[in-house]
């Protein structure tokens, strides 16, 4: 992973939603172009501030960074467990991470709450993929026959690891494995390769062929190392069996959110 501030590390993962318009502060224009100049000192002050504008993911920084007693939502450790995944996550109790998801999403979540709690597991941590699996509603929309749409929203909605065949310009040609949908079960599909954007080149730096990268949206996010590409997949796994387990189980699961107000 290429050196970098918790603030801008944020930014990085945070920016391709923003700025297709998903989530983020109102000021989006001002975010964007801060995450792009890494080399000024206010930098890191005006990303925090704008940061907090990010109201599906700020709940689990400020669990983690309380919990671990790092404090700073915006530390570099904590914005690393929450989009990639380190040692910090499994720091958190479950109750804690039950107790924080049903402070800062159940009013949001509204009758689909008893289904949200049925899909936490002792195995659940407080990661990106979590949110993306449990807390957005497409899971749900997947299994009740929007499933085209729902599967490629949650494919590019999730943080995801793959590794470059080919740079042209802003572009890249990534190969990674899709998520598909076998029946009742979301699972990893066969690799597959797909053009994405190389989001901010000045912040990101060089990409190369051969480079493993992570992905959110139709963007390259940051060059990772293949134990961070494990950690993101590992997460994933993780979080794609609860889900899985609840659809064996017969879990309705027809809303867990609005993804309008949920964030990212």
């Amino acid at each position: 992973m290429n050196a970098s501030s918790g603030p801008l590390l944020f930014a990085r993962y945070a920016l391709p939603p923003t700025e297709l318009g998903y989530c983020g502060p109102e000021d989006w224009h001002a975010f964007s172009s801060l995450a792009k100049v890494s080399d000024q000192p206010t930098v890191d002050d005006d990303l925090r501030r704008l940061g907090r504008a990010f109201e599906g993911a700020l709940p689990y920084l400020d669990l983690i960074a309380n919990v671990t007693g790092i404090g700073d939502p915006f530390d570099r450790r904590v914005v690393h467990a929450y989009w990639v995944g380190n040692h910090l996550l499994d720091e958190v109790p479950l109750l804690d991470f039950g107790n924080s998801l049903r402070d800062r999403f159940h009013s949001r979540i509204g009758s689909g709450w008893v289904d949200f709690t049925d899909v936490l597991t002792p195995a659940s941590v407080p990661h990106h993929s979590f949110h993306v699996l449990a807390v957005y509603p497409w899971v749900g929309l997947l299994r009740s026959g929007q499933s085209e749409i729902s599967l490629r929203v949650l494919d590019r909605c999730r943080i995801r690891s793959g590794t470059v065949v080919e740079r042209f310009g802003d572009f890249a040609l990534v190969r990674f494995r899709p998520l598909v949908l076998v029946g009742e079960i979301i699972e990893l599909g066969e690799e597959s390769t797909e053009v994405v954007r190389v989001a901010h080149p000045s912040v990101v730096g060089e990409v190369a062929p051969g480079d493993v990268v992570s992905l959110h949206w139709d963007r390259v996010c940051d060059v990772v190392s293949r134990s961070e590409a494990n950690a993101i997949e590992g997460y994933l796994a993780r979080h794609l069996e609860d889900v899985n387990r609840a659809a064996g189980d017969g879990v309705r699961r027809s809303a867990f959110g609005r993804p309008a107000t949920v964030g990212p």
